[in-house]
């Protein structure tokens, strides 16, 4: 057996955190992925910190597994290679601004109509079209935009999901995207464009909140600590100061919930409480019942009974006690991988696919790529160009990121 992607040649014109945490899974699922880097300094993401032995931390969780090869597209040999390379590739994506990459005719529709087997991929932050399409966006612009930020935060104070939310979003969507135009293209031989925005990807997971502010007229109640439409749904502190989320999911576990751990089998029927509508009304009230409860006795006795009675809970965790989760650990979830200057752990790709083999583990240098990588992507693009009619010549601008 082989990993899922073996053979899948991949090309990347990318910043930041959308189009590489996309390109990371692709290389992670067995694809050569090269990423094209604008000299003199590559992808701004190298220069957000140097904590992992001089390297940053967001560049390495986004770009282990590639090659990097450095071209300024504005320089007409340069333009010729990167075309050359583009041609042989199976997949491209980018995250340019739209007007830049239509400049530099690198959009997916542009380079769909030139290489009829390729995949091509846009990430931006409000798509290719409409009033908003050229405003420059980030994640947590797309944060506010989308709504996130909105239903994030207490009552009195909104804030931003702790989170590359919108950049991780619309990755998986490009990366889903991509998996299945690659399974189509195996079908029929032909390629696709894609273009999907951070906007329309984000606006997707805050839909439920969305449908349920039109249905009322209304928009939620914000809560940092609950739920918004399910109770009990929230953060509970335990006797020894241990905060824990505890989740109700139904009328029978709440009557489990009241009956085996807190002792208080009368309040599964008290009309207050009685079905989740009641419950999400008179939410302070249900709480004050379960702190109460939770409270009464020692913490590993309350997670005991929590256990035994089969509620959900789990324990709030900081970066440091996640990295020391006793489950990944045990699911042996950490490797280690080399960067230019030294090594570090990071987390292995969760795909979990039998047979598939461990993805490359290196995170490269600006510029490091292997040059049997790039001669077989021209070589690919020569014989596909032979095979092909003539199509028109490609634009030559340069375009800036996003």
């Amino acid at each position: 057996m082989s990993a899922p992607l073996e053979g899948i040649l991949v090309v990347a014109l990318e910043n930041a955190v959308s189009a590489p945490f996309t390109t990371r899974h692709l290389a992670d699922l067995g694809a050569r992925v090269l990423k094209v880097e604008r000299p003199p300094h590559g992808d701004f993401a190298r220069h957000y910190d140097s904590r992992l032995a001089g390297e940053s931390t967001y560049f390495v969780w986004g770009n282990r597994g590639k090659d990097s090869v450095l071209l300024d597209l504005a320089d007409p040999p340069d333009r010729e290679r990167f075309d050359q390379l583009v041609a042989g590739a199976d997949v491209f994506v980018q995250n340019l601004s739209p007007g830049a990459a239509r400049r530099a005719g690198v959009l997916a529709e542009q380079l769909s109509a030139r290489h009829r087997s390729l995949v091509a991929c846009d990430i931006s932050g409000y798509g290719t079209e409409g009033p908003r399409a050229d405003d420059k966006a980030y994640d947590l612009i797309i944060q506010a935009e989308a709504g996130a930020v909105a239903l994030t935060g207490d009552p009195d104070r909104i804030s931003k999901v702790g989170f590359s939310v919108a950049d991780i979003c619309a990755g998986m969507y490009a990366l889903s995207a991509i998996l299945a135009a690659l399974h189509r293209r195996a079908v029929t031989g032909r390629g696709a464009a894609i273009s999907l925005s951070m906007l329309e990807c984000l606006a997707e997971w805050t839909a439920p909140q969305t449908y349920a502010s039109v249905a009322d007229g209304a928009p939620l109640e914000r809560s940092a600590r609950r739920h918004t439409l399910i109770a009990p749904y929230g953060l509970f502190e335990l006797a020894d100061g241990t905060v824990i989320m505890l989740a109700v999911q139904s009328n029978a576990e709440w009557a489990i919930l009241a009956g085996e751990v807190m002792g208080r089998p009368e309040l599964a029927t008290d009309a207050r409480f009685a079905t989740n509508a009641e419950r999400v009304v008179n939410v302070e009230a249900l709480e004050a019942e379960i702190a109460s409860a939770l409270k009464a006795e020692g913490a590993p006795a309350t997670l005991q009974r929590l256990r035994r009675a089969r509620i959900a809970f789990g324990r709030v965790h900081g970066p440091l006690e996640l990295a020391a989760h006793e489950q990944l650990r045990a699911l042996g979830r950490f490797a280690e991988v080399d960067l230019p200057g030294g090594r570090t752990s990071v987390l292995r790709p969760p795909f979990n696919i039998s047979e598939a083999g461990e993805p490359r583990a290196r995170v490269p240098a600006l510029g490091e790529h292997d040059p049997a990588l790039v001669a077989e992507l021209i070589e690919r693009g020569r014989r596909r160009a032979d095979d092909s009619p003539a199509g028109p010549a490609p634009p030559t601008g340069h375009g800036e990121g996003s």
